[in-house]
């Protein structure tokens, strides 16, 4: 592409992170800036789903590169946590327990030097703007906020942000955020510093007084995996997903009933079967592999073996932002953070303005468990962003949906990879999904928008309740897609469910 200005595909939950991806396209970024810039205004504008209090994982594929490398930027728990005094009960759903060390930083700061051809340091300094300028609270936003009243209301942190007028923020407020802007500014010049630096001992310090057993020597010891990522060939395509803690590998294990030639025209859906089998599979299976024995195999063929079945407590609701970006030379990102639970550990660490994640939530206190609480281990993961290749197109593909990616992605993997639908039209198609506690129930059921009587067929023939919608609804996920077709035209389509938008953007 020499000589000729590179453009950029990008989708993103929101307008103003979309718009930080195009000005860094149009300063003469790629797809790893474009997705750079929209992750760090995203901490600003979707803190209920996001913060730099969260976690990240993504996936990277260069131009040529035979195959794709995973950001597995997933904190552990503190090396001197108190097991015994949690693993008498069920972890809890939130408070400082469930904060393990955020790693959205470190992973912005590995994916940088995967690609980047901007400082991450313009990134941090247009989010810390943001921050300071103020936002308009998005109806995704306001929906959190409302979902999470009381949580916020009892926070002395979240309060001071997010109901700063006595009352909750509401759609259409202004949203501003000091300290959080004066710790982008800090990381700006030193991104590191979130680890190993001021930003560190302040917010080590404000976990401690939030009653937490974090420490700078925790913080310190951070460090993102970047590995190959895991590959199969299904189907017309090749398939790239995050190894464990991530559940990936799971999609790899649903993907052949989605791809299946036959699927369409059958009465039941056998998707939906691959996914209840899957769930199974998903909680006797996946662990942190520094902590456990992790079989992926047996997640890629949905074996199920003895074990134990541990799936988590609470609802997962607004837990991620998904970003997508494919540009013209043919380097693909997929890049997933989150805070887990929508604004995460219902606790946001006023030094810094920094949200806490809950991911601590996902681990278990059954021994037999591979999600068993240890201290310095990861929890299970749900994050799972995806990259396919086929012959005729490159895409990059992520989404919102808690412990339902896996199912949510399936569902939209053929034709956006087949081209045999605009990606629009395919993220717009009514979805389904299952699960039990993660959305709200007490035993696996299948929750459908409506429009998909094959997999209330395939319920019916599981003997699986069914919770019929009125309309779409954010549970069955906010799908973020970007594409390169073979004779280099470029595609992004983001989910009519989220606040989002999508672009196609040239730079100079």
């Amino acid at each position: 592409m020499s000589g000729v200005a590179r453009s950029v595909a990008v989708a993103a939950p929101h307008p103003a992170a979309v718009g930080a991806a195009e000005d860094a396209v149009r300063r003469g970024g790629n797809a790893v800036d474009a997705a750079l810039a929209a992750a760090t205004v995203l901490t600003v504008v979707y803190p209920h789903q996001c913060a730099l209090g969260g976690d990240l994982i993504a996936l990277v594929r260069a131009p040529g590169q035979a195959g794709a490398t995973a950001v597995v930027s997933a904190g552990a728990q503190p090396a001197g946590l108190d097991v015994g005094a949690l693993t008498a009960a069920p972890m809890p759903r939130r408070g400082i327990r469930t904060v393990t060390t955020p790693g959205v930083v470190g992973g912005w700061t590995a994916l940088a030097d995967l690609g980047a051809l901007l400082p991450l340091g313009a990134a941090l300094d247009t989010a810390a703007a943001v921050a300071d300028d103020g936002i308009e609270v998005s109806a995704g936003l306001a929906r959190g906020i409302e979902a999470q009243r009381d949580a916020v209301l009892a926070d002395p942190g979240l309060r001071g942000v997010f109901a700063a007028r006595g009352d909750v923020a509401t759609a259409g407020d202004t949203l501003r955020q000091p300290a959080l802007a004066a710790t982008l500014r800090e990381l700006a010049a030193e991104p590191d510093a979130f680890y190993r630096g001021p930003v560190a001992a302040r917010l080590a310090a404000g976990l401690r007084a939030l009653g937490g057993d974090h420490t700078a020597e925790d913080l310190a010891a951070h460090r993102p995996e970047i590995v190959p990522a895991l590959e199969r060939e299904i189907g017309a395509g090749r398939w790239w997903v995050a190894p464990p803690p991530s559940q990936g590998a799971l999609l790899l294990g649903v993907l052949p009933a989605a791809m299946d030639p036959d699927r369409a025209g059958r009465e039941a859906d056998p998707l939906v079967t691959a996914c209840v089998r899957g769930i199974e599979v998903r909680d006797r299976e996946l662990g942190d592999p520094r902590g456990t024995a992790v079989d992926v195999d047996a997640m890629v063929e949905l074996r199920l073996a003895d074990g134990i079945s541990t799936p988590p407590a609470g609802r997962a609701l607004g837990d991620t932002v998904a970003i997508s970006a494919v540009d013209s030379d043919g380097l693909a990102v997929c890049l997933i953070q989150s805070v887990f639970q929508t604004f995460g550990a219902g606790l946001l660490e006023p030094s810094t303005g920094i949200v806490l994640h809950n991911r601590g939530a996902a681990f278990s206190t059954a021994p037999a468990s591979p999600g068993y609480l240890r201290p310095g281990t990861r929890p299970p993961h749900t994050l799972c962003p995806a990259i396919a290749w086929s012959p005729d197109r490159l895409i990059a593909l992520g989404c919102q949906g808690g412990r339902a990616q896996a199912w949510i992605l399936a569902q939209v993997a053929r034709e956006l990879l087949s081209g045999s639908m605009a990606p629009g039209e395919v993220l717009a198609r009514p979805r389904w999904v299952v699960g039990a506690r993660d959305l709200g129930y007490d035993r696996t059921v299948l929750l459908a928008e409506p429009g998909v009587p094959h997999a209330l067929a395939a319920a019916g023939e599981l003997g699986l309740p069914v919770v019929e919608t009125e309309g779409p609804i954010d549970e069955a996920g906010h799908v973020q897609a970007a594409v390169r077709t073979a004779d280099g035209h470029l595609r992004a389509a983001t989910d009519p469910r989220a606040d989002g938008r999508a672009s196609v953007v040239a730079g100079f």
